[in-house]
């Protein structure tokens, strides 16, 4: 499984929101210009995160982007599979995917099952607010450029 730039861009953006939207809303130019993003493409992550409820938006000059939830309560999984759909390694074994005529003949499906089971483990077992915190932890000892 490889994530595309909607997965890595969208949690990036996730957490410069949760980093810098605690007291006010933040702008998308200013996520943008932080993560080095195309304002328009960080557009279209952001839809989809705000259509699954996982940012709320407000407009007018104080307006932007804030976390819909407290950042504890928002897992890496629910985060990535907003932006990319299911996280399993083949087809059949997506959630709710088709099955192929092999399905209860198949050797390998055991296999896929494990892994998309142990990637959902793994992302559904990490917050948000802990990157946050990694992301804190970092920047208040570094001295150097460091990066969300």
């Amino acid at each position: 499984m490889k994530l595309s730039t909607k997965g890595r861009y969208g949690l990036q953006a996730m957490v410069d929101i949760g980093v810098y939207a605690k007291e006010k809303h933040i702008s998308l130019k200013s996520i943008a210009e932080r993560l080095d993003v195309s304002e328009n493409y960080l557009e279209q992550l952001i839809a989809l995160l705000k259509k699954n409820k996982l940012v709320t938006s407000v407009r007018g000059a104080q307006g932007g982007y804030t976390l819909a939830r407290p950042a504890k309560e928002i897992s890496i999984g629910e985060i990535l599979r907003t932006l990319e759909g299911s996280l399993a390694p083949t087809d059949c074994t997506c959630e709710g995917g088709k099955h192929c005529e092999r399905n209860t003949r198949c050797v390998t499906r055991p296999v896929w099952e494990k892994i998309r089971d142990g990637i959902n483990e793994v992302v559904d077992g990490i917050s948000l607010q802990e990157l946050i915190d990694d992301y804190e932890s970092i920047s208040d000892n570094s001295c150097n450029k460091f990066y969300i």
